[in-house]
């Protein structure tokens, strides 16, 4: 900065321990005690089941109270972190307000039968998650977020209202349901229903390119940040798996949603790579991520979708709670040169297809000419990126990283699978948990197209076009008017 201003911009934080509500520890107590009472709901379903539910209202099945616990355990997290780091701010009580609402609003909407109700929760969880994000309502970037993730929302409430009421019209059933009970789905009113479905799913997520309101909504406080990457975003791959026999009824769709959750992986993965700040880049992360969720969906495995958005959840909230410990100043160090050596590669290769084949094995998917070739595929690739990055970042010498990786990356594909077929036991009572494709030439197109551009960009092919460079860049910037200028205009004190 140069010049001077008698303006004190910093200054001694606020006392916290001055009087202050009695909401936070309030509404932290009774979130604790929500997760408390779901985990108790999800023993009981598990063990007892048998139908829960006020016809034509609500209807608790094995999706309701797997969501319950994720939800209650990723909002208790969040309300208890943000005693301390809301302390002393004017916003606490609303902040505070609103995350408990936020997270009543998807409880209610995993349970939702009726589907006025579904559409008003989840047009009420939209606009509570765009009131987090322009918490501050004094800072203009805020409120500017704020009102680009709202009109995201909208949109999606929108698509989201013209599906269920050409349901509703198709299908003449007022609740989920009934319409996903119901036989003969197709026709143009099943098209448009479809189609709203999937792109409403798509805004949700933050999918390409609809990911314009994620990457403007840095602004948020960092818990409501982490409520929004971890459970959030999710709320596509929910949609998807609650109308599940919607979106099976046609091939050619299951094809187009894989090809868009595809496109969206990549992009992210991408974009991800030319971002100079870390929320960005778990932002540009969560977009690959909903991708690779969406994807799933696309090829039929509704149950490997929802594992793949419960584990994000877990991952994504510890990484933006914990993102202050990933910012320090970085230089030249000494040590393995930069790249993966023969044997590295080696290691690597061989812990990727032995994970492939143990996911395999244990789930018995990718056994067949069907679809589950693919989801097999995409666990290798997965498993092969992550073997990359620790044998080539790994605080180790390198002959202890080439013995270690196999021996962390085995075991955690086994708990991955055992993972996955616990969450598709829960969600049985689903009328689709598991609905795969017979492969087809588009399928095989789609799957060679994506393993090129993944091994290009593992190779770094991409970081040699300074026009693909500047193509990024450009299309993960932010709106304009969310972007922070300058340190006064944003410091409180």
């Amino acid at each position: 900065m140069t010049g001077h201003s008698s303006k004190r911009t910093v200054g001694a934080l606020p006392d916290t321990t001055a009087e202050s509500s009695s909401v936070p520890g309030a509404l932290t107590w009774l979130v604790w005690s929500l997760f408390a009472a779901s985990l108790a709901a999800l023993v009981a379903r598990v063990r007892f089941g048998g139908p829960w539910e006020v016809p034509a209202v609500v209807a608790v099945d094995g999706l309701t109270v797997l969501m319950w616990v994720v939800v209650t355990f990723f909002s208790g997290i969040v309300h208890s972190y943000s005693r301390r780091y809301m302390a002393g701010s004017a916003h606490e009580t609303d902040f505070f307000l609103a995350v408990f609402g936020f997270t009543a609003a998807v409880m209610g909407l995993v349970a939702a039968d009726h589907v006025a109700l579904f559409a008003a929760l989840w047009l009420a969880m939209g606009l509570l998650m765009a009131e987090l994000i322009g918490t501050v309502d004094g800072w203009p970037q805020a409120r500017a977020a704020a009102r680009v993730a709202r009109r995201s929302f909208l949109a999606s409430s929108a698509l989201l209202g013209v599906a269920l009421a050409a349901l509703w019209w198709a299908t003449g059933a007022t609740t989920v349901s009934g319409i996903v009970a119901a036989d003969g789905l197709g026709g143009p009113v099943w098209v448009v229903a479809a189609a709203a479905l999937v792109l409403a799913a798509m805004i949700q997520s933050a999918l390409v390119p609809f990911h314009g309101w994620l990457l403007s909504s840095m602004t948020a406080p960092t818990p409501a940040s982490a409520l929004m990457h971890a459970g959030f975003v999710n709320a596509g791959g929910i949609l998807l798996a609650r109308f599940a026999p919607v979106v099976t009824a046609d091939a050619a769709l299951m094809l187009g949603i894989v090809v868009v959750g595809a496109t969206s992986a990549l992009l992210g993965k991408l974009l991800k790579a030319v971002q100079p700040d870390v929320k960005t880049e778990l932002g540009c992360s969560t977009v690959g991520q909903m991708g690779f969720m969406i994807m799933q969906a696309g090829l039929g495995f509704f149950g490997a979708a929802v594992t793949h958005l419960v584990l994000h959840g877990f991952y994504k909230a510890y990484h933006f709670l914990s993102a202050g410990g990933r910012v320090e100043h970085t230089g030249p160090t000494e040590g393995d040169p930069r790249g993966t050596s023969l044997a590295g590669a080696a290691v690597v290769l061989a812990t990727g297809l032995a994970g492939g084949a143990l996911f395999a094995a244990l789930t018995g998917k990718g056994t067949g000419l069907d679809s589950g070739l693919l989801l097999v595929l995409f666990v290798v690739l997965t498993t092969l990126h992550a073997a990359r990055t620790a044998v080539d970042h790994a605080s180790l010498p390198r002959t202890a990283r080439y013995v270690a990786v196999p021996l962390v990356f085995v075991p955690a594909i086994t708990v991955y699978a055992l993972v996955y077929e616990a969450v598709t036991g829960v969600l049985s009572g689903l009328p689709v948990v598991s609905a795969p494709t017979e492969l087809s030439a588009l399928h095989v197109l789609v799957a060679v197209g994506f393993l090129a551009v993944y091994v290009a960009i593992e190779t770094g092919v991409h970081e040699r076009s300074s026009r693909l460079y500047v193509a990024l860049v450009n299309a993960s910037q932010p709106a304009s008017d969310t972007v922070l200028t300058a340190t006064e205009d944003y410091n409180e004190y």
